[in-house]
């Protein structure tokens, strides 16, 4: 093995329009240049791993031996012929040339790029255009052929000594090292690169959905005279729930979950016990308004987890028919909730059938 990998994050990002650069930014809960160099690392593929960047103090990170930070140049050609200086003298076989703003290729990807270096000096992942391309000329507009254009990637492949050679003799800017070899008309090996190594440009690239978690509790006597509501379901058992409400603890409990993720107080607020109207509501009436306020402020639920806590009546009875009806309500498709049974061994009121408790977590994110 006698690879190396050179990360290229010493560009300002001017499209990028952010106060912090954009290879510093916060993706997945790291600087956007990390991911690539973590993948780099685990791999476990190269001797040394070179991350050419614009300021090599801002790194305050501690990494391996194997990991060399250096100061890049003003344009990316510039920095990539600085990265390919640096590892000369270590007599590299193969370089992979990479992107920083590509945080999500694959370490798949990595072992392919260097499979096909054994045949060929130079191996570049390419995927397809979606979208319908045009070209100008001057004033004329023309309609290119989708299946005759593709879009490069990095990790760019190459036999070192090949790329080093047009890259040092290259005078003008160039965006990749694929440029190099088809300016000079040398062959490049293209592979098939993938959908989600897409590069970041713009700031709206890296703006994360934002999800938020709620938990809900409820606990009801149970009162002969009185049926039994779970999750909208009306279940034959000899009690039902105490409550101004149908005492219904799963949605009660699901109503206060949605309630938290959104940040909007609890169930009381919405439906207090000292009003009369509210007497003998049904939990699915109240349970509408809460879902009607997730739509009108662009939220959808990611998904439902669910404990209710009885002795008696056994859950794994009436699972399916319960989720069912939580799937309509909730407008969730049914393998997003899922309802577990937990007894208590008997013990306190729950353990003697004259209490049921729910508790309920649910993450919910906010769309554009």
């Amino acid at each position: 093995m006698n690879n190396y990998f050179i990360i290229l994050a010493a560009g300002s990002g001017k499209r990028f329009k952010s106060v912090k650069a954009k290879q510093y930014f916060i993706y997945k809960n790291k600087e956007i240049f990390e991911h690539s160099l973590k993948k780099a690392i685990d791999s476990k593929l190269f001797k040394k791993i070179v991350l050419v960047i614009d300021n090599p103090k801002k790194i305050k990170k501690k990494y391996s031996k194997n990991v060399l930070i250096i100061k890049g140049g003003k344009e990316r050609s510039d920095s990539s012929l600085i990265g390919l200086k640096k590892i000369k003298k270590y007599k590299p076989t193969y370089v992979l040339i990479h992107d920083a703003a590509r945080p999500n290729f694959s370490i798949k990807l990595l072992k392919n790029l260097i499979k096909n270096l054994k045949n060929n000096n130079a191996v570049v992942p390419i995927i397809f255009s979606k979208d319908s391309i045009k070209y100008k000329v001057k004033d004329e507009l023309y309609n290119l052929n989708r299946n005759n254009t593709f879009l490069t990637q990095t990790p760019q492949a190459f036999r070192f000594d090949s790329l080093y050679k047009l890259a040092k003799s290259q005078n003008k800017i160039i965006t990749d090292e694929a440029s190099l070899f088809i300016e000079k008309n040398k062959k490049i090996k293209f592979i098939k690169g993938e959908n989600k190594n897409s590069k970041i440009t713009f700031l709206e690239d890296v703006k994360e959905t934002n999800n938020y978690f709620g938990i809900g509790f409820d606990i009801h006597r149970l009162i002969r005279g009185k049926s039994l509501y779970l999750g909208g379901v009306k279940i034959p058992f000899h009690s039902g729930l105490q409550g101004h409400s149908d005492g219904d603890v799963i949605l009660h409990a699901i109503i206060d979950a949605l309630l938290g993720a959104l940040r909007q107080k609890d169930i009381g607020t919405y439906f207090p016990s000292n009003k009369n109207k509210f007497k003998n509501i049904r939990s699915p009436k109240m349970l509408k308004p809460i879902i009607d306020k997730l739509s009108d402020n662009n939220f959808s639920i990611n998904n439902v987890d669910i404990n209710l806590i009885c002795q008696k009546p056994k859950v794994s009875k009436y699972r399916k028919k319960i989720i069912k009806s939580l799937s309509s309500l909730l407008n969730l498709d049914m393998k997003f909730i899922n309802l577990k049974g937990k007894t208590v061994e008997k013990l306190g009121l729950i353990g003697k059938e004259k209490a049921i408790a729910c508790e309920v977590i649910t993450s919910i994110k906010k769309y554009e």
